[in-house]
């Protein structure tokens, strides 16, 4: 799949959707919030059943966090997913919402919902950009927190490339909530500074589906991994005499 053609597809969607509001979403057929809850339910018991059967089809959250320059996600709850107040607010966000909620907790589409292959691309772009914003939230709760706590003692989040923070690992942080702002970056608690992720995966990555509260509120809760500031500062030099700094 290429994701890079499916993400192009979802922005002008998107471009065209703020231009004409009215009429972007009469395309996506929508259930009642309360059939989908029952459909849900009964879709996830059928899916229990026939997971023990089938192992070697993974669920889409676990196959999305496991796509290559994703390793920052932590695999939210379906649980999680599932309370309607935690989702408060993104179905005027993303487009074909209701479609892009099943695809992410696997549900088979509603019956007599037939899309052109562009809108199967829009509704897979939109399951990317819903499970992000989704991700964002998750990741401030207690269950989001300690996931993120195993992937940062393993460095899933890279380390600091700060010569005097002697390889700090480091945490994902947004520059800003709103998503297709900015990319994701890495944040050193050591030095508290910001920088670009070395994979070339990961550059592309959205800095919303983290948010800019995430390794502050990490830091604090986990206040035992906070580490000292680095005590050694660069002191630039010319023959060994330090460089003046101009007034």
């Amino acid at each position: 799949m290429d994701r890079k053609r499916i993400n192009d597809a979802l922005d002008k969607h998107l471009r065209s959707e703020r231009s004409s509001p009215s009429t972007s979403r009469a395309g996506a057929a929508k259930l009642s919030s309360s059939s989908r809850a029952v459909a849900a339910n009964e879709q996830l018991d059928s899916d229990t059943e026939n997971s023990a059967s089938d192992g070697d089809d993974a669920f889409w959250i676990t196959w999305f966090c496991n796509l290559r320059g994703n390793e920052f996600f932590a695999e939210v709850d379906d649980d999680y997913i599932q309370d309607d107040f935690n989702l408060c607010g993104l179905s005027n966000q993303v487009p074909y919402y209701d479609h892009a909620l099943d695809l992410i907790l696997d549900l088979e589409p509603v019956q007599g919902d037939v899309f052109a292959e562009e809108q199967n691309e829009l509704i897979e772009a939109s399951a990317d950009m819903l499970f992000g914003l989704i991700h964002a939230r998750y990741i401030l709760t207690t269950k989001g927190l300690a996931a993120m706590l195993e992937k940062f003692k393993n460095c899933d989040f890279g380390r600091c490339p700060r010569v005097s923070c002697g390889g700090q690992p480091c945490l994902p942080v947004g520059q800003t909530d709103i998503p297709r702002s900015s990319t994701v970056k890495i944040y050193c608690p050591k030095c508290e500074d910001l920088y670009h992720p070395r994979s070339k995966y990961q550059v592309n990555t959205d800095g919303a589906y983290f948010g800019t509260t995430f390794p502050h509120l990490f830091m604090m809760t986990y206040s035992h991994l906070k580490p000292q500031k680095p005590s050694q500062q660069y002191i630039p030099r010319i023959f060994g005499f330090k460089v003046h700094k101009k007034t």
